[in-house]
């Protein structure tokens, strides 16, 4: 670990819950200090219904994936039902690589990924092959926008699997950071934790102060829109290039 990086003495807050702790080391490794301070959380939707839905899979020709918490739902109804991926014929869609190797971690095999990590560029990219009407699952959680269904011509239905709750004792965490902290980055992968942050942290800390970073161009909008100025933003939409191009910014400003 270096004595001296782009991030010496940087409190680096993730709002989100990462799902592999590399990105921590990550961190480390470029001098500054990760926090973990989620100010959402995610559940899986368990229902009687689950059983059906999950045999109802084999009867659609495309999955379609947007988060590793689907993933992670998915797979657990298909452990609770003794259901394994070679028992679901159906081809798998998923936005971004942590979401495809989330699923290829339990059997499936990927074949459609988008060239950037989003729901508005995957409806435009995604178009298969296939010459007769598609039945189309999108397996998603509580939150999630209306794109998909509305703007991909298929027959698309939708099954939620997990639900993103607000975690209020991330909220007072983030606040005595920001004030005590002379050097702080937020980090936000969400349109969610961006609301909660404007809501419960900005009326009392502001948006001035600290750096702000997101991933992907949903989240930026967002930030935009509560009033904050988004200081960096990588090419490709996850934590782990996200830190990447914050160390970069850092070391150009120093």
């Amino acid at each position: 670990m270096p004595e001296v990086g782009p991030l010496q003495g940087e409190a680096v807050i993730f709002t989100g819950t990462p799902k592999s702790l590399d990105v921590f080391d990550l961190v480390r490794q470029y001098g500054g200090t990760p926090y973990s301070m989620p100010l959402i959380e995610v559940n899986e939707i368990e229902d009687l219904t689950d059983e059906k839905e999950l045999k109802r899979c084999i009867d659609f020709d495309w999955l379609i994936f947007t988060s590793q918490s689907a993933v992670k739902a998915f797979h657990s109804k298909m452990d609770r039902f003794h259901m394994t991926s070679q028992q679901i014929p159906s081809k798998i869609a998923a936005v971004g690589t942590q979401t495809a190797a989330a699923l290829e971690k339990i059997g499936f095999t990927v074949e459609f990924i988008p060239s950037i990590f989003s729901a508005d560029v995957f409806v435009k990219q995604f178009k298969p092959s296939e010459d007769r009407k598609l039945r189309v699952l999108f397996i998603k959680g509580n939150l999630a926008g209306t794109i998909i269904r509305e703007e991909l011509p298929f027959q698309v239905e939708e099954w939620t699997v997990y639900e993103t709750v607000t975690k209020l004792n991330s909220v007072q965490s983030i606040i005595e950071m920001l004030q005590t902290s002379k050097n702080s980055t937020v980090l936000f992968a969400s349109p969610s934790a961006v609301r909660v942050f404007e809501e419960g942290v900005v009326p009392v800390v502001g948006w001035e102060g600290y750096f702000i970073g997101a991933i992907g161009h949903v989240t930026e909008k967002a930030l935009h829109h509560a009033g904050a100025k988004v200081d960096v933003k990588p090419e490709i939409y996850t934590l782990k290039e996200l830190v990447i191009a914050l160390a970069r910014r850092k070391e150009e400003i120093q």
